[in-house]
């Protein structure tokens, strides 16, 4: 699922998904209407109607059973995935359009659900880079979750020292305590 993003030998990848079918109810619909006007045209359309009317009823049906076929495959050839380094969004059905935003520069992110979102476990997650393209996964599934993984990669991308700082001032303290008790043996000359 994940070959035709363009990552990296040395990424592991985290998450994959896709946008959920669903998303072509608006193509299915329309595409419907298109159909109904063609079929209707031909059969309401008077004897008398011109070249160029008969013309348009016909490519009503055509168009109308392309629209939600393109927007079926558009969406199955649309990828998202999450790797240790970036976040990718691969888009196209003719051509191929591979985003890449690394995890060190995402700066924001947001998720968004509707109500039949909410519902259903689908959102939309958008990631926002510095001075950068930024990446938009729609209609995935738990998209709560998938923000929560690249904020907190995105995090240790930015800031890779590992710990805590008072984790660090911890062990600050346990280091100058060790100075000390050297110094107090005489073992520590400057």
């Amino acid at each position: 699922m994940t070959d035709d993003l363009l990552l990296h030998a040395d990424e592991e990848v985290l998450w994959a998904g896709s946008p959920r079918l669903s998303a072509a109810i608006g193509a299915v619909v329309g595409g419907l209407v298109l159909v109904s006007g063609g079929v209707a045209g031909a059969v309401f359309l008077p004897p008398e109607a011109s070249l160029f009317a008969r013309g348009l009823v016909a490519l009503l049906i055509p168009v109308g059973l392309a629209v939600p076929v393109y927007r079926v495959v558009e969406l199955r050839r649309t990828r998202f995935a999450v790797s240790d380094a970036a976040v990718y969004a691969r888009s196209g059905v003719l051509s191929r359009e591979v985003r890449r935003v690394g995890l060190e520069r995402v700066q924001n992110s947001a998720y968004t659900q509707s109500i039949t979102g909410s519902l259903f476990g689908y959102g939309t997650v958008t990631f926002e880079s510095a001075g950068g393209p930024s990446a938009t996964f729609f209609r995935i599934e738990t998209p709560r979750e998938v923000r929560a993984l690249v904020d907190r990669r995105a995090e240790r991308a930015r800031d890779p020292v590992p710990g805590t700082i008072e984790q660090w001032t911890e062990v600050l303290a346990e280091v100058r305590e060790l100075r000390a008790a050297i110094e107090r043996r005489g073992g520590v000359r400057e």
